[in-house]
């Protein structure tokens, strides 16, 4: 039973695969040296204390086997019964075995080498050298009791033979204790390396799903919310027209909702292919935001507000890439719909300017204004407009300012560098 050596057992590096050769190699070399010994005993014939000597050979093959079986099984499969708490018990019922039969045959004493290394692998070291140094003298004794006793003079062989066995045993053994402490420590590190690796696993996948959140907050806030908001708001209008006898107005502003309403559909749509707004799969930039300025003056006049809003372009147009046009269509959704929900403005001017190294775009009203740093997040969502835009902004190396003052009207500016899209 090695009582140390399971941690190893899965180890795949040289020193474990060392390890497990020499573990191999005690256990047949202990089995031979029993089979040899058995063998002699029954070809000397089995009478009297035969019987005895033949009982402890079978009883020390049986705890023998069982100590490595189960320590085998457990390192195989560590959730099975743990024998290393019993391992010097065990070690102590083999010794004694052994020293019975010792008594009884002195073909029983070459067992001692293997013992050797089972003693300095399961006991501390002090303990290791004293009972290897007595198991020593006990097979000189043994080997002198067993050819001649106490009328014979002890022979030189008797002494050497033990004794280098037993220098060589240590010497082995310090070494094979080295490379378990290798293979433990290889193993060990290894594990602290799964775990490091499963825990940035979760890190970054719990980093990824916040990133998620956070992108699909804005797209639902940029598009879904501001498009249910017009609804509620032309809806409202249609009826006030209605309850005025104005049908016309009336089916002007249900035209208006049902426009809407199909644009939140397609909206909803993509963000299942990927949240490209679908105004840019179909419209160049500039288009969409042409399209988006009517649309606000509709959305003012629902409100009774006669708000005038144009798009200019400054420079020649270039391609964008899709970040930078997902990001400036929704910096001017964002900021019109504020326009014509809370501003009260006459006139509202969407700038779109081409500066070679960059692209920026200016969205000016003439409205109400307001102190920017008096601007909370609200429970109900709202609020969420202007930290929204900061973070789509931010995501491609860009600035925004914010200039507004109560009675001054607000203006929205926005750099973008070319080239730097989002990660």
């Amino acid at each position: 039973m090695d009582g140390r050596s399971s941690g190893a057992e899965g180890n795949p590096t040289g020193a474990a695969v060392i390890l497990r050769v020499l573990r191999v190699s005690l256990h047949v070399g202990f089995a031979v040296l029993l089979l040899v010994a058995l063998v002699r005993l029954l070809a000397a014939g089995i009478h009297g204390a035969g019987w005895l000597n033949l009982g402890a050979v079978l009883c020390l093959a049986g705890v023998y086997l069982a100590g490595t079986v189960l320590e085998k099984r457990h390192s195989a499969r560590p959730g099975r019964f743990d024998p290393r708490p019993y391992s010097r018990w065990w070690l102590a019922a083999v010794c004694l075995l052994w020293l019975l039969l010792v008594w009884g045959s002195a073909d029983f004493v070459w067992l001692a080498f293997p013992l050797f290394f089972l003693q300095l692998h399961l006991l501390p070291r002090g303990p290791a050298l004293a009972a290897i140094a007595a198991s020593t003298l006990l097979v000189v004794t043994a080997l002198w009791f067993h050819n001649g006793g106490p009328g014979s003079a002890l022979q030189l062989p008797m002494l050497l033979g033990p004794g280098f066995g037993a220098a060589f045993a240590v010497v082995t053994g310090l070494a094979y204790r080295a490379l378990y402490l290798e293979a433990e420590n290889q193993r060990l590190a290894a594990e602290e390396l799964r775990r490091t690796r499963a825990e940035l696993a979760r890190s970054q996948h719990d980093a990824g799903t916040l990133a998620e959140r956070t992108r699909l907050a804005r797209e639902i806030h940029d598009t879904l919310a501001q498009g249910f908001s017009s609804i509620v708001l032309m809806g409202r209008s249609a009826e006030q027209a209605l309850e005025a006898g104005d049908t016309g107005t009336a089916r002007n502003r249900l035209r208006t909702v049902q426009e809407t309403a199909a644009a939140n559909l397609a909206e909803a749509r993509n963000f299942v292919r990927g949240l490209q707004p679908p105004e840019l799969e179909q419209n160049p930039l500039v288009d969409s935001l042409r399209r988006l300025c009517e649309q606000t003056e509709t959305e003012a006049a629902a409100r009774g507000n006669a708000l005038r809003c144009r798009l200019e372009i400054d420079g020649t147009p270039a391609e964008l890439s899709n970040p930078h046009r997902t990001t400036l269509l929704r910096a001017a959704q964002a900021s019109l719909a504020n326009v014509w929900a809370h501003a009260d403005a006459r006139t509202a001017v969407v700038t779109l300017s081409f500066l070679g190294t960059e692209v920026a775009m200016d969205i000016f009203d003439d409205g109400a204004g307001f102190d920017p740093s008096a601007v909370p997040e609200r429970a109900d969502g709202s609020g969420y407009g202007l930290k929204s835009l900061r973070d789509r902004v931010a995501a491609l190396a860009g600035t925004i300012d914010l200039e507004s003052a109560p009675g001054d009207g607000t203006v929205v500016a926005i750099r973008l560098p070319l080239g730097k899209e989002e990660p």
